[in-house]
C-alpha cells in the first residue's frame, strides 16, 4: 500500500500562487506515475497534471498549461504542483494520486492510490 498526504492548500486572491505538496510513504516503489486531480463542488473529479516515475515527462490539462507546473523529488518521494496566475475557476479540492501506468494517464481509474485532498479557494 501507498499512503499519500497533501498539503499547501488555502485561500488566495486571483492572480496569486500556491504550491501543493504530496508526500508518499509505504510501498513507494509502487508509486509509478503520479498526478494531481481536482474536484469542484457539484462536479466530477478532473485531471490536472501528471508526471512520470523519473520526473522527465509531464502532462497537463489545457486549462492549466503555462500556469501550473508539476514536479517530483524522488529522494523525498514527494510530488509538487506549483500553481501560478490562479483564477476563481481553479477553486476545488485538489487530490494527489499515484500508481498510474503512464505519465499521461488522465483517468481516475488509472490511479491506484489517492490522498485525502487539500482545498484551494481562489477569490475574485
Amino acid at each position: 500500500q501507498v499512503q499519500l498526504v497533501e498539503s499547501g492548500g488555502g485561500l488566495v486572491q486571483a492572480g496569486g500562487s500556491l504550491r501543493l505538496s504530496c508526500a508518499a510513504s509505504g510501498r513507494t516503489e509502487s508509486t509509478y506515475a503520479m498526478g494531481w486531480f481536482r474536484q469542484a463542488p457539484g462536479k466530477e473529479r478532473e485531471f490536472v497534471a501528471s508526471i512520470s516515475r523519473t520526473g522527465v515527462s509531464r502532462y497537463y490539462v489545457d486549462s492549466v498549461k503555462g500556469r501550473f507546473t508539476i514536479s517530483r523529488d524522488n529522494a523525498k518521494i514527494t510530488v509538487y504542483l506549483q500553481m501560478n496566475s490562479l483564477k476563481p475557476e481553479d477553486t476545488a479540492v485538489y487530490y494527489c494520486a499515484a500508481g498510474a501506468p503512464r505519465y499521461d494517464s488522465t483517468y481516475v481509474a488509472q490511479y491506484n492510490y489517492w490522498g485525502q485532498g487539500t482545498k484551494v479557494t481562489v477569490s475574485s
